[in-house]
């Protein structure tokens, strides 16, 4: 029977709609739904942890697979898009109340990231055929390409060549003013150079905040002295750095800048040289002044992208701060004009990145430090392995949190990388490769320490339910890392007492503070030691500590918030041990460079008994008369 034609229009309209309706519910499509709402929430939450927590869980690799299936599952169902996935908006840092919004005039944007060569061909291919027309405008392309900084974007404005403003990335709109941390930092200068060209009036110089290595391993090194936690790495470091409440502490930090864009700028009248290229823009901010990348390449082909690509790679051990990949940009302002941005990116750059170092191993056991104060950190030790030119065989895990979220185990394969080329961390457990063949061993944390059998505590830090704080002070394991500390030569620099020394000094009841050591005889040492010229030795370079600097042994004190930098700010009021004993909050919180946090700290620790003898008894063997 023919169908009449309104009633076949009306029949396919109701099939049409049928299929529309029912389409979210085909094989599938629900399961792309929820996969897609999954990866929002979870690429929100790796947001969040970067950029306002400097404290991510996954590596960038892993974070950039994560969005690549996002964009992928967005592509195919243009039905779930969203103006708000993480695929459409720049992430952000976050706002610190303490310091004042401000908004970037043009947007601060991301850059599209890739592991791949073949992809640096296929932006070439898009770049020549956006600007195919005219043809002159292939003829003569060029890119620069840059190393990509591992540190916190930031905005950087200066109006008449004056400094005004340093503005972090936030979240790609407005964000927090640092320049007061960015002026104690002296990271940038407050005035720019007329290089004869004149300056502009208004200026956003985009630009990296980072911490050079040498700073960070400077830092480390104070914080292993001290029995304190070290740090992931330098990134984090900085990250967390430039947005401290305290600009002195910030200037004790080390951190430095390197720019390499600009976002809006007014000419004025007194600029007579327009800038017309990334290659320019780089000269000009050198003869400003500004801190600029010492290296750059220029490359008109893939096959010399690859090959800048591939040198920067074989520079990175030599490099005095952190990469983690190259930067391709379009070298011509008018080029890059016309290819425009996204939503997030700008279309004529991306970003090369380098696959991490990594390599696996097995967790042969998990063994229990205890920190000067009590702290108790967990190492895993490792089957030995090589990484990056050096042998690996243990692996911090910070905390028991940091353990517990990875879930490891004894006898699990993990893959270990270099945070920040430096410091071994295990980023993933190979949790597909337990098996009754491979059994793994669950580890629970102790609820005694593992040094004197004391319960253990909470550290007190919000949503800490974990126990991880001997609070014995006369824990023997406490007693070993004071001492140690005290010895170190970042404070009065004992050479020959070392950590067996140390142990053995201490399990043989001959020494329980610092100021035992000053009381020792050499023949006491000898029989511990069993080496009588080591222990003249010894007892030699025991006695010359006593004239370390007096900042130098209230710093090996090891009180809590009171490292080097402090010590040195501290002598400046009180010249000697048994002045600074009188010192109170009042008198503390009043010297420069002592915060109030520090300073309630040491009046604690003072207010101690046992604490306020042990510096008397220093006091007593004549250590800290030297002031300088």
């Amino acid at each position: 029977m023919q169908i009449p034609p309104l009633r076949l229009l009306a029949s396919k309209l109701s099939l049409l709609l049928f299929v529309f309706l029912l389409a979210p519910f085909a094989p599938g499509a629900g399961d792309d739904a929820t996969r897609i709402e999954q990866l929002r929430v979870e690429i929100a939450r790796h947001d969040d942890l970067y950029y306002k927590a400097a404290a991510p869980e996954i590596s960038d690799t892993e974070y950039d697979a994560l969005k690549r299936e996002l964009s992928e599952l967005e592509t195919a169902n243009p039905g779930l898009a969203s103006r708000q996935s993480p695929t459409r908006r720049v992430a952000g840092d976050g706002h610190d109340n303490f310091f004042k919004r401000r908004s970037h005039i043009a947007p601060m944007l991301s850059l599209e990231n890739t592991y791949d060569e073949n992809a640096v061909r296929a932006f070439d291919r898009k770049i020549r055929k956006q600007l195919a027309s005219p043809p002159a405008a292939v003829a003569t392309l060029q890119y620069v390409v840059e190393p990509k900084i591992d540190g916190a974007g930031i905005n950087i404005v200066y109006e008449n060549g004056k400094l005004t403003q340093v503005i972090t990335r936030g979240d790609g709109a407005e964000g927090d003013n640092i320049v007061a941390n960015v002026r104690a930092a002296r990271a940038l200068p407050e005035q720019l150079v007329d290089d004869g060209n004149g300056l502009p009036s208004f200026i956003e110089i985009r630009g990296e905040i980072h911490m050079p290595l040498a700073d960070f391993n400077r830092i480390n090194a104070q914080r292993a002295a001290e029995g304190r936690p070290l740090y992931a790495n330098a990134r984090n470091l900085a990250a967390g750095s430039m947005k401290l409440h305290d600009p002195a502490e910030v200037a004790r930090r080390g951190l430095r800048v390197f720019v390499f864009g600009i976002g809006a700028c007014e000419p004025g009248t007194e600029m007579r040289k327009p800038i017309a290229s990334q290659g320019e823009l780089h000269a000009r901010f050198r003869a400003w002044g500004l801190p600029v990348m010492e290296k750059t390449w220029v490359a008109d082909s893939p096959e010399k992208l690859l090959a800048a690509i591939n040198e920067l790679s074989a520079m990175r051990p030599q490099l005095a701060y952190l990469i983690d990949g190259a930067v391709i940009k379009v070298d011509s302002f008018a080029a890059q004009n016309r290819l425009g941005s996204g939503s997030t990116a700008p279309n004529w750059a991306i970003a090369y990145k380098y696959s991490p170092r990594s390599a696996e191993t097995r967790v042969r056991a998990i063994t229990l430090q205890v920190g000067r104060t009590g702290a108790i950190t967990p190492v895993a030790e490792l089957e030995p392995v090589m990484l990056a030119g050096t042998k690996i065989t243990r692996a911090s895990l910070h905390n028991p949190r940091e353990m517990v979220r990875k879930g490891i185990g004894v006898g699990d394969i993990v893959v270990i990388e270099k945070a920040g080329e430096i410091i071994p961390e295990i980023v993933r457990v190979k949790t597909e490769a337990r098996s009754p063949e491979n059994p793994v061993a669950p580890f629970s944390f102790p609820k005694n320490c593992p040094e004197c059998g004391t319960p253990l505590v909470g550290s007190g830090d919000a949503g800490d339910e974990i126990a991880n704080r001997c609070p014995n002070t006369q824990c023997a394991g406490q007693v070993k890392r004071r001492i140690a500390h005290f010895a170190s030569k970042q404070c009065v620099n004992i050479s020959g007492l070392g950590e067996a020394t140390i142990g053995k000094l201490v399990d043989g009841g001959l020494v329980r503070d610092a100021a035992d050591l000053y009381e020792l005889e050499a023949a006491q040492i000898a029989k511990i030691i069993r080496s009588e010229k080591n222990a003249a030795r010894l007892h030699a370079s025991i006695a010359s500590s006593r004239r370390a600097d007096l900042w130098r042994v209230i710093a090996g004190l090891g009180i809590p918030d009171a490292g080097a930098a402090t010590a040195r700010a501290l002598v400046k009021k009180y010249n000697s041990l048994a002045a600074f004993i009188a010192a109170d909050e009042a008198s503390l919180v009043a010297i420069s460079g002592v915060n109030k946090k520090s300073a309630a700290s040491i009046a604690a620790w003072l207010a101690d008994p046992a604490n306020r003898a042990l510096v008397e008894r220093l006091d007593k063997h004549g250590l800290g008369s030297r002031k300088r």
